[in-house]
């Protein structure tokens, strides 16, 4: 057998060996999708909107399973926003649950769009015209969290923190013989939250708006959350901006796209929104793909203004995200191609 011969067949043999152990190998496609639970305080800013269809876009991609929103807005529209998004994407029965009593009642800029008709029928469809026909997040999450295996859910919470503190207090019920806290330390495995700020901005410290606007609730989570927390400050959404470009050139395949003029409502083009909620989103599902670097174990504190404190701990539970320059232009080239990725024409 000649060299050049031998060389030929110890390559195919080569490349038989590299596609068996690829195509065998326990990569995301052959993994079950992540079991997400999504806790939003959806019309205060845009990114929530913008995050809830980057969960689309992953779950059409077989990355994720969104099992529920809930919703710390305490708008009736903002339930009714939420269901025409998961409409849009073909996934209108995802459950929704709503915060009773909750802060921010007032309407927003863009919640109004559940409302918008086009020759009396309504531009986005949906089955839930309002938050006061939804069930209380706290129980949802309960009947949501008791159907699920043991650490198996990841929460991605990204309002304020009333919705999963209160779920800390439900007592055993009906839905589980657990309480909350024990409900949540069985089934949720990580808990992403977008809350906080940990560098100066500005030079200054800075008191973020999701914890402000609910510090007890935030001071709660802090302390007793029973599971590993990963927190995306002030800092790193704002370090990522959405450009409006992309606003405006990649989501013309439908004649009314939600994203879309969701944004333009909230802040019209050409302001560049920052990416606060999305960042969340993006770690939990695609951790290893190194969008974002983890600080070392500690934990979080929620000081009685607002302020969240780290201190670094080996045994903590609580990390922030990090960011460096390259990784901003690699998430946000991310978050272009899939909060802009087309529904899929049928529902999974």
């Amino acid at each position: 057998m000649s060299p050049q011969t031998l060389t030929r067949l110890l390559i195919a043999l080569l490349t038989v060996v590299l596609i068996v152990s690829v195509g065998s190998s326990p990569g995301r496609a052959e993994q079950q999708p992540l079991r997400l639970i999504f806790d939003t305080d959806m019309g205060n800013d845009v990114d929530d909107a913008l995050a809830l269809g980057l969960i689309h876009a992953l779950q059409s991609r077989g990355e994720c399973q969104l099992l529920a929103v809930t919703i710390t807005k305490d708008h009736p529209l903002a339930a009714a926003f939420t269901d025409a998004l998961n409409n849009f994407y073909g996934r209108g029965g995802i459950p929704i649950g709503v915060v009773r009593d909750g802060v921010t009642p007032d309407q927003g800029r863009f919640l109004g769009l559940a409302e918008q008709r086009d020759d009396d029928a309504l531009r986005y469809p949906h089955q839930l015209r309002s938050g006061r026909d939804a069930p209380e997040a706290t129980q949802l999450l309960r009947r949501i969290l008791a159907d699920q295996p043991d650490a198996s859910v990841v929460a991605v919470q990204v309002g304020f923190s009333t919705n999963l503190a209160r779920l800390l207090d439900t007592p055993p019920d009906d839905i589980s013989p657990l309480t909350g806290r024990e409900l949540v330390e069985r089934k949720v495995r990580l808990l992403s939250i977008m809350a906080g700020a940990f560098t100066p901005i500005n030079g200054r410290r800075h008191l973020e708006y999701n914890v402000v606007q609910d510090i007890p609730s935030a001071r709660k989570l802090a302390a007793d959350w029973p599971t590993p927390v990963w927190w995306s400050g002030f800092e790193i959404g704002l370090a990522i901006r959405y450009p409006a470009i992309s606003i405006e050139r990649d989501y013309g395949y439908v004649a009314h796209h939600p994203l879309a003029e969701a944004y333009q409502l909230n802040n019209p083009p050409p302001h560049n929104r920052p990416t606060w909620d999305l960042t969340s989103v993006l770690q939990v599902v695609y951790p290893d793909r190194g969008y974002f670097d983890l600080s070392a174990p500690g934990r979080v504190t929620v000081r009685d203004d607002g302020e969240t404190r780290f201190e670094a701990a080996e045994d903590g539970p609580h990390r922030y995200l990090q960011v460096s320059p390259e990784q901003i232009i690699r998430a946000t080239e991310a978050f272009v191609q899939l909060c802009s990725q087309p529904p899929t024409q049928t529902a999974d």
